[in-house]
């Protein structure tokens, strides 16, 4: 794929040469391994789990892991107009020449990216095609959260893990060096990789007519999904992949697994038990060394529920001071109603201020009881008042719609409840006028969809028509509302997500069909239809009202051998208490109620294999360290919100330099933007002492020349850094080079004046050369651009006006190039307006594309 990266859109997501990506060498590896993620770079290289077994093997001496990701619809188009068949990032592997590729499902919607990435790299469809020649083809694996309710893309898997990778994935991979060195065949490989609690292969089970499966393999019934124990087992990997954008671009610290809150429509919470908290001076030292090794500067702590860690005050406030003296900003996402307390907030707020985000998911406390949620309207209202009293000033609140026993009452609630949240600071005075805010609202609305393994897994999923009934009909009433914005997820995603999750193996036709309709990318809204879906389900005799309907709780289920660690006695339990409108109280601070999950008096967890050591809840302590209802500060309406505040000491502004640097090979495919943060982060994991600015959003002060045309190199690019504290050129040389990107490297450093503006270049000396054509070919076709007094190129501007002007101008000196790799060197003038060199140089080699022509920058010249 590298030879066409000057064709791809956004070539930075296929270079893989990012800080701690891994540098490969085949000729050591006895097994080469790929984590593919099905979507764009820029989501799979947010999720953590990529990240930690990306880590965990290749630190084993004999096992390769490279990466990759789904390639958009534009490049996966110049990759089958080229014959390319989809390669890994780091060492451009085609995928079909690899031994193991690992895929993350991390969601339902994206069981037809599996199949796109499949088709791309030519490698057959389902298992059954691929043979029975351990060597013929990589073995096909999924893993990650999803694959509990998998079935629907079962026939294409050889192998699927169910539960945590850390605990599996060691043991399976060495039984593939093995199987590879003694030459067994896939069958035999299968057969001993089942053995391996956790590994489940579905050749193993036949279909039945109902969708439920038959075991083939005597012993081989259930499959028993795999939870660390202790998460100082876990190892968390301090040196992760930095990647140049992602949807999330921070560090993301776990600080905990599992959850026992009990949402009954949550399946993580349902599946990920028991709860396991790291401890606190582990997670300490971790972050530390995180921020160390990647430079980042945003750390978020990473739980299903972070608000209910035991200690998370003392952790929090004990973080929060350390970053604040870096300038490195942390957060807390899924955070619950009333998790958190006053000092968090104040701490919290003294970092960055963003907008706060809250999870009733229903209107009406009978709803919430249904549910579980375990919310009341007073602990919402209290928590909003406190938001408020330490600057907030808007507030988002999630809720879902279609949720079992739901009436248009309910509907109405989340209408009542929102109005009641946005006046709970207007307060009568003693004359009865108003005072306080008004806060600003923003509903977001999600329709449910029933999961597997959850107490209402049974339950029906309403309608897309009525989905789209409930919406607007809550539309209607926020719109006569003021400070109430409304917000809603994609009711027809809602409405296919709900036809997959509680699918069996009868729908791999489907899913197979609809992707060759060209169903891909269902995660993303911009795009998504349901027509070709629709399609597919009509060629394949599938009956949509079947598979989103209520289910029979005496029929078996197309997951039952699949053990998550709670029972189905429990979950039936759950719904009856959920019929009931009965809340049932967190174990982790309350009774157990015997789940499954762990080791109790009443037997072991379900979890359980011989050899294990106790399988338990475990806490950093008993009890929550936070006030439930801490004091609502008081707040005065009229006081401005205040930037956070910032060391005097970070302000100082002691030298500034301009640093001059290479940009060469791989590197020539960054755009700006990457290499700014890149720098930003590069310059924290040198500890150079960085000043900031002031305000709302202090930043370093880094200031970057004129933005270089991705795909050209440079031998002359230039960023500035004001430090506070002086430090001599060649030391900030000796410190920042071995934090620089492969294929750039620092020249030289000059110092500048502590103000004023820097200054971009007006004319700039490049070297021109081409893929195809030779020397003396591009020097004729230079020499005859020259000749011509007018060449006019025509753009259109931002405004949209198509604008001409003569670029002949543009080109004032050329000569024959001394470098091999280039015939001519060339200077070209901004002074009149910039034009991207490839552009131009597209004029001197006409019919040359992008990728043909090759650039390499000199010299640059101010004025």
């Amino acid at each position: 794929m590298r030879e066409i990266l000057a064709l791809l859109p956004k070539p930075s997501r296929y270079l893989g040469i990012e800080e701690g990506a891994a540098e490969v060498d085949l000729s050591k590896t006895r097994l080469h391994t790929v984590l593919a993620f099905p979507d764009m770079y820029e989501v799979g290289m947010s999720y953590l789990g990529h990240k930690i077994l990306y880590s965990l093997l290749n630190n084993h001496p004999e096992i390769t892991a490279e990466r990759v990701f789904t390639p958009c619809r534009e490049a996966a188009q110049i990759l089958r107009e080229h014959g390319i068949p989809l390669a890994t990032l780091e060492s451009d592997t085609p995928l079909a020449k690899t031994h193991l590729i690992g895929f993350s499902i991390t969601t339902e919607l994206c069981f037809t990216n599996l199949l796109y990435m499949l088709d791309l790299a030519d490698i057959p469809l389902r298992a059954e095609d691929r043979g029975d020649d351990l060597f013929a083809y990589p073995i096909i694996m999924a893993g990650g959260g999803c694959t509990i309710c998998a079935e629907p893309v079962a026939p294409f898997m050889d192998i699927m893990a169910l539960g945590e990778g850390e605990i599996m994935m060691p043991p399976l991979m060495e039984l593939l060096i093995e199987a590879r060195r003694k030459k067994w065949t896939k069958t035999r490989f299968l057969e001993e990789a089942s053995r391996i609690s956790g590994i489940y292969v579905p050749r193993f089970f036949d279909l039945n007519a109902d969708g439920s499966l038959t075991p083939k393999l005597s012993g081989y019934t259930k499959i028993k999904r795999r939870a660390v124990a202790d998460l100082k087992d876990a190892r968390y990997p301090d040196k992760q992949v930095v990647p140049f954008g992602a949807v999330h671009n921070r560090l993301s610290l776990e600080i905990a697994r599992g959850c026992t809150r009990g949402c009954r429509f949550c399946q993580a919470g349902m599946t990920l038990r028991p709860s396991r908290e790291r401890n606190v001076e582990e997670i300490k030292g971790i972050l530390d060394s995180c921020l160390a090794k990647t430079g980042f500067d945003d750390v978020s702590f990473l739980a299903l529920s972070c608000g209910d860690f035991s200690m998370l005050k003392h952790l929090f406030l004990d973080s929060a001071e350390k970053c604040k003296k870096e300038q490195v900003s942390i957060s807390l996402p899924s955070l619950r109603v009333g998790s958190v307390d006053g000092d968090i907030m104040q701490a919290m707020a003294g970092i960055r201020r963003t907008g706060a985000t809250l999870a009733p998911e229903a209107g009406s406390q009978r709803l919430r009881d249904v549910i579980n949620k375990g919310v009341t309207e007073e602990a919402l209202i209290h928590h909003v008042r406190q938001l408020v009293g330490y600057g907030w000033q808007q507030v988002k609140l999630y809720f879902m719609i279609g949720l079992p026993t739901e009436t248009y009452e309910d509907l109405d609630a989340i209408v009542e409840l929102c109005k009641k949240v946005r006046d709970c600071c207007r307060i009568p005075d003693e004359k009865g006028y108003i005072e306080g805010p008004r806060i600003a609202i923003t509903a977001a609305l999600s329709p449910f969809v029933p999961k597997t393994h959850t107490p209402f897994q049974w339950e029906a999923q309403i309608s897309l028509e009525e989905m789209k009934n409930r919406i607007f009909y809550l539309r209607d009433q926020f719109k006569k509302q003021k400070a109430l914005v409304m917000r809603w997820h994609e009711p027809a995603m809602s409405h296919l997500e709900g036809i997959i999750s509680r699918g069996d193996r009868r729908l791999a036709p489907f899913i197979e069909c609809a992707y060759k309709k060209g169903a891909i990318f269902s995660t993303w809204v911009e795009g998504f239809s349901l027509e070709p879906w629709y399609e597919a389900a009509k060629e394949c005799n599938i009956n949509i009202e079947e598979w989103t309907g209520k289910r029979d709780i005496s029929a078996a289920l197309a997951w039952d051998h699949l053990e998550t660690g709670v029972s189905k006695e429990f979950l039936l339990k759950e719904r009856e208490r959920a019929l009931q409108e009965k809340i049932t109280e967190d174990c982790r601070y309350h009774a157990c109620r015997n789940c499954g999950a762990c080791d109790t008096k009443a037997g072991p967890s379900l979890l359980k294999e011989d050899g294990d050591g106790p399988l338990q809840t475990k806490l950093n302590q008993t009890s929550r360290d936070q006030i439930e209802f801490g004091e609502i500060p008081a707040h005065n309406p009229s006081q401005k919100a205040e930037a956070p505040h910032i060391a005097d000491s970070l302000k100082q502004k002691a030298v500034r330099y301009r640093i001059w640097h290479r940009k060469l090979g791989q590197a020539a495919f960054l755009s700006q933007l990457e290499i700014q943060a890149l720098f930003d982060r590069a310059m924290r994991r040198a500890k150079l002492p960085l000043a900031f600015s002031q305000g709302f959003h202090p930043m370093p002060l880094l200031t970057f020349g004129m933005a270089l045309t991705t795909s050209i190199e440079s031998e002359a690019e230039w960023f500035a850094i004001t430090l506070r504290t002086r430090m001599k050129k060649e030391e900030v040389v000796k410190v920042l080079n071995p934090h620089m990107l492969r294929g750039m490297e620092i020249t030289h450093i000059e110092e500048m004046p502590l103000t004023g503006t820097i200054g971009s270049a007006v004319r700039e000396t490049f070297l021109l050369g081409h893929t195809r054509y030779d020397n003396e070919t591009i020097w004729n076709r230079m020499e005859q651009f020259a000749l011509q007094k007018e060449v006019m190129h025509s753009k259109t501007n931002k405004k949209g006006v198509l604008k001409s002007r003569n670029i002949r101008p543009v080109l004032i000196a050329y000569e024959k190039a001394e470098h091999p790799d280039f015939a001519v060197k060339m200077t070209l003038s901004w002074e009149e307006g910039y034009i991207s060199p490839i552009t131009f140089s597209q004029f001197i080699l006409e019919n040359s594309s992008g990728a043909d022509i090759k650039i390499r920058k000199t010299t640059q010249y101010f004025a």
